[in-house]
């Protein structure tokens, strides 16, 4: 957020107490919303942790200060109104004080169940190879997880070819479950490819 979107923020409009959305900055889930005065949103930008002022507290208080569960500040955006922030973030923990992913629970993206597979998928990689078949793959290495993906990427073309569209969403699904497990056996993640491809949209404009 720079200077001149700082200076055009109406904090008179909102008795000096601005509403802040928190938005996961990966899957887009909604976390929370809090209320940031000029001294809270100052100590974000220096600190890099989300910081709200709690109306109850009457203080400053940093989102994990006693949990851990901080949320690292990716970007803020004031609305059209300039009385309003959207704050994207990277959780570290469950957001809500009941221990879910948002204080919104259960509501939950499409995109947002694709954070938390990933977020699965990268748990398995370390369990042992008995507890589960994404575990197996992960332990029958690099190459068969491989395989799997050529595997399932032919059969997706085949299912398109003869146009049977419940067998090509059953075999997309299959698809995309096997690659983001080759992603994460490579320490890459969905975001990885997404940043190469808006890249190469920048390129293309």
């Amino acid at each position: 957020m720079n200077n001149t979107k700082l200076a055009q923020l109406d904090w008179q409009k909102v008795d000096n107490l601005m509403p802040v959305i928190i938005q996961n900055a990966i899957s887009g889930d909604v976390l929370m919303l809090g209320y940031m005065d000029k001294a809270a949103l100052e100590m974000t930008l220096n600190s890099g942790k989300v910081t709200f002022y709690s109306r109850t507290k009457q203080r400053l208080w940093t989102k994990g200060e006693t949990s851990g569960n901080f949320l690292k500040l990716v970007d803020i955006y004031p609305d059209c109104d300039n009385d309003t922030l959207l704050i994207l973030a990277h959780p570290i923990g469950p957001t809500c004080h009941n221990g879910t992913e948002s204080c919104f629970a259960p509501a939950q993206s499409q995109w947002g169940f694709l954070y938390e597979l990933e977020n699965l998928l990268r748990e398995r990689k370390s369990a042992s190879p008995d507890s589960s078949y994404t575990a197996q793959l992960y332990a029958s290495g690099t190459k068969r997880i491989a395989q799997k993906v050529g595997e399932e990427g032919v059969e997706t073309a085949l299912a398109a070819t003869v146009n049977d569209r419940e067998e090509l969403k059953n075999e997309a699904s299959d698809l995309l479950y096997h690659l983001m497990v080759l992603l994460q056996d490579q320490s890459l993640s969905l975001s990885d490819v997404i940043d190469c491809l808006q890249k190469r949209h920048k390129k293309a404009q």
